[in-house]
């Protein structure tokens, strides 16, 4: 796959991506179906959760093996374009 000069990455890559919602959203799964549109391979396996000290948010990690920057993008825009999700790093 030829790569653009100006990024850091090299594809594939196991690259996480981390969304926060307000905790008991089920921000997991919502989070797992979002990404797994874009990642289909995802398994399982690929995501963690967090709830913050006091309880009220939940941040949700997954790992996918990245195949491109587009994909990245796309996953990063339907990730921030849904409501219950109110940040992704």
């Amino acid at each position: 796959m030829d790569q653009p000069a100006d990024s850091l990455l090299e594809f594939p890559c196991d690259f996480p991506i981390k969304a926060i919602g307000k905790a008991g959203h089920d921000i997991d799964a919502l989070v797992f179906a979002l990404v797994r549109v874009h990642a289909p391979d995802l398994g399982e396996g690929a995501i963690r959760s967090r709830l913050s000290r006091n309880g009220g948010y939940q941040a949700v990690t997954v790992t996918i093996r990245a195949t491109s920057r587009a994909q990245l993008d796309a996953i990063y825009r339907a990730l921030s374009a849904h409501d219950d999700i109110l940040m992704v790093l």
